[in-house]
């Protein structure tokens, strides 16, 4: 238990920042479940609005810094890529 009431409230801060982290990161690996998933069955359309949402949700969570600009970047051409993937067998 921290002694110093400042310690006390930086504590609790950061308990409630994890927390919201947790629940935005928690919504991005199910959306990313789904994208696999879609992918995975040669869904073009589903996956391509998954695609979309993931990505819009990627951005909003590094602005919010939960996720830093080059592993964001790294998602997002990983999610691209899946997807041109399919694209391009059908």
């Amino acid at each position: 238990m921290p002694q110093l009431k400042q310690s006390a409230k930086r504590l609790r801060q950061s308990q409630k920042k994890a927390a919201v982290n947790k629940k935005i990161k928690d919504s991005l690996d199910y959306l990313a479940r789904q994208f696999k998933k879609a992918v995975a069955s040669a869904e073009t359309e589903k996956a391509k609005s998954l695609s979309q949402q993931l990505i819009k949700a990627i951005d909003k969570a590094c602005e919010k810094h939960i996720y830093q600009k080059n592993n964001a970047a790294r998602k997002k051409s990983r999610i691209m890529k899946k997807l041109n993937g399919l694209l391009a067998k059908k």
